[in-house]
């Protein structure tokens, strides 16, 4: 490979919102100008915790691919395509899962922290337990160099090195150990100041229309501490001015700062000009949207290029994952 290799997944469990856009799709669309990039449906890791819900999974693969191409991610750049559509990944799941320490998954943080945020549902099943080791083998069937994450999700590339070297140590070096490549993204709550999530019904999408982004932005919280109009506020604590930051021009930004901290500017004032800022940011994307929506075949296409592209390297790996296991009779 004249590039190193980059890969990363998401999960289709319902349309893709804002969060999602700055927080991964942005910086997807830069890697794979640099990277040999491969990115996917991980509509397997949906079932760990909508293994219930299953009718929801097919469209919303759908959803998400039209919003990924129309960002920018490209299938003349980047591989798109659907896990479940590789089924090597489920034979090295398996592989690795007989030389994976039990005490290595239960130590994953979002193990614990998931169960307690997932109260409502049933996650004492091996699916749940085990996502961090297909999430392994997703990464080092096509030999990832890098892993795109937050800082939050570096313990899970940190096990993917673990697993990695004890493979290579008990059946030779097959793997290249990935590494996380760090990404700072902007910080976008949900209009409610909570996580943006679609289980919150907080999130502005995508897809959302120019009317919708502009009702859910007048319902954004801004600084609790500035409840008449001509209170100085503080933009610091202010998930309005968060969003100025991103979807707002500098001078914009810079002004609405000193405008807020004097109460030269209302908060429903401010409101209306970030929400006439995000339309004017999605517009692009909303017309590239509705090109795919008008003409299916394209998505199809897409994916079934991708998967066609993905499947010929993870069918080589495992090839080589058999030999080096001695297990290719």
């Amino acid at each position: 490979m004249s590039k190193q290799r980059v890969l990363s997944g998401m999960r289709p469990s319902g349309k893709l919102h804002l969060g999602n856009l700055v927080g991964a799709l942005e910086n997807w669309k830069n890697l794979q100008e640099d990277y040999d990039c491969f990115f996917f449906a991980a509509d397997w890791h949906a079932l760990t915790t909508e293994y219930n819900g299953t009718e929801i999974i097919q469209e919303s693969i759908r959803e998400m691919m039209i919003d990924w191409l129309s960002v920018g991610l490209s299938p003349e750049k980047s591989v798109l395509f659907v896990q479940s559509r590789i089924k090597e990944h489920a034979e090295l799941h398996l592989l690795l899962s007989m030389i994976t320490p039990l005490s290595w998954l239960e130590r994953v943080p979002s193990y614990k922290e998931q169960q307690q945020e997932l109260t409502n549902r049933d996650l004492s099943t091996y699916g749940f337990l085990g996502y961090p080791l297909l999430q392994t083998a997703d990464i080092i069937i096509y030999k990832a160099h890098k892993v795109p994450v937050g800082i939050d999700q570096v313990p899970h590339v940190e096990l993917s090195r673990e697993i990695t070297r004890r493979f290579n140590f008990i059946y030779g070096p097959v793997f290249p150990p990935p590494e996380p490549l760090l990404t700072e993204v902007p910080r976008l709550l949900g209009i409610d100041g909570r996580k943006m999530s679609k289980s919150y019904e907080n999130a502005i999408y995508i897809a959302d229309s120019p009317q919708e982004i502009r009702n859910k932005v007048g319902q954004m919280f801004t600084d609790p501490n500035r409840i008449k109009r001509n209170d100085p506020g503080n933009p610091d604590i202010c998930n309005v001015f968060a969003f100025h930051q991103v979807y707002s021009s500098a001078a914009t930004v810079e002004q609405v700062q000193v405008d807020c901290r004097r109460a030269a500017i209302g908060c429903v004032e401010d409101k209306k000009m970030l929400a006439e800022n995000i339309v004017a940011y999605l517009s692009p994307i909303h017309e590239k949207r509705r090109g795919y929506l008008q003409n299916p075949g394209l998505v199809n296409e897409v994916l079934e290029n991708g998967c066609q592209r993905a499947r010929a390297v993870a069918s080589r790996t495992m090839e080589e994952v058999r030999a080096a296991m001695k297990i290719n009779y």
